[in-house]
């Protein structure tokens, strides 16, 4: 077969794969290297393809990568700090760990055009729903397999059957799997679902509006009205996270004081709402990449904050397209 038909058939594919590589490994980058990757092995045999459906023979290949990547790293799980160790009151002290490989926060680009805003009557979540950064990060504590299987049967709505046949596996083993993976997800999802995440409307853009100006005017008490009384605060590749109105509260009144300018820009990641966050440099006069923010949002309050800090938040501004200074 050609190049064409190799094209024609697997380039309007590649977006999904993408976006079913980083829920497998948690990474935008890796799942950047690992569907091309993915799709150099599948060009190179594609003498080999039968004609069948080359969608499930990319995701065959995909997800075999995705395994063997993490089977060859040392770190399996790419999680967040409030899935290593309990919340604090206490400010940082010290440097953040360098060597934690953390959860990383996915440009809503990837959803673009991916048709599957309601779930297939085989499968239990959505792509909006299953790209949530709290579900990714939940999936990263499953052992890689039964991840893959959930992705699979529960994601992508495939019958065991179908998912034995791209893992080279039994039905029997994969149902087994799948039982595991569902039972483990029960205890973060109760009700069996993430939370559904509401589409723009104007109290949302009100409540995004406000957190805007609270932080860049650094004012404590307008953001943590905007907080609801259990909400939580991640900070990624600190280890310290906060629970709670008055412990967030405690930590920006000590960190805001000695900060300088910030400038937010209103973006998205995740299906959720979010900021890429410019702070000032007053040797040079200009605003240079900082932090990406992710907010969770219920019941017209924030019901957490993800904020992905120096090193990690720049190094993902050129993944969302975004520029390292802002005019």
């Amino acid at each position: 077969m050609t190049a064409e038909a190799f094209e024609r058939l697997a380039e309007p594919l590649r977006r999904e794969i993408k976006v079913h590589c980083y829920r497998m490994l948690g990474s935008v980058h890796q799942a950047e290297d690992l569907v091309q990757e993915s799709y150099l092995r599948a060009w190179r045999s594609f003498d080999q393809f039968d004609g069948g459906s080359m969608r499930a023979w990319l995701y065959k290949i995909a997800t075999n990568a995705c395994l063997n990547a993490i089977a060859s790293r040392k770190r399996v799980q790419r999680l967040l700090p409030d899935q290593v160790g309990p919340s604090t009151t206490k400010m940082p002290e010290g440097l953040a760990p360098a060597d934690v490989a953390w959860l990383e926060p996915c440009p809503d680009s990837y959803l673009e055009r991916i048709a599957d805003e309601k779930p297939t009557p085989e499968a239990r979540f959505a792509a909006r729903e299953s790209v949530q950064l709290a579900f990714v990060a939940a999936i990263q504590q499953l052992p890689p397999r039964q991840r893959a299987v959930l992705l699979l049967c529960d994601v992508l709505g495939l019958a065991s059957s179908e998912a034995a046949t791209l893992l080279d596996s039994t039905t029997a083993s994969i149902n087994s799997a799948l039982q595991r993976a569902r039972e483990t997800l029960a205890k973060r999802y109760p009700d069996g679902r993430p939370l559904v995440v509401p589409r723009p409307e104007v109290e949302q853009q009100q409540l995004l509006d406000r957190y805007l100006a609270a932080w860049e005017q650094h004012d404590v008490d307008g953001f943590v009205a905007l907080l609801k009384e259990d909400a939580t605060f991640t900070m990624p590749p600190w280890l310290q996270w906060y629970m709670g109105r008055d412990a967030i509260r405690s930590f920006f009144a000590t960190a805001w004081k000695g900060c300088g300018g910030v400038r937010l820009v209103p973006m998205a990641a995740n299906g959720q709402p979010a900021f890429a966050v410019y702070d000032h440099d007053s040797a040079d006069g200009q605003w240079h990449a900082h932090a990406i923010h992710v907010l969770t949002i219920k019941d017209q309050a924030i019901a957490a904050l993800t904020a992905f800090q120096p090193p990690t938040g720049p190094n993902l501004f050129p993944v969302f397209g975004l520029p390292e200074i802002h005019g």
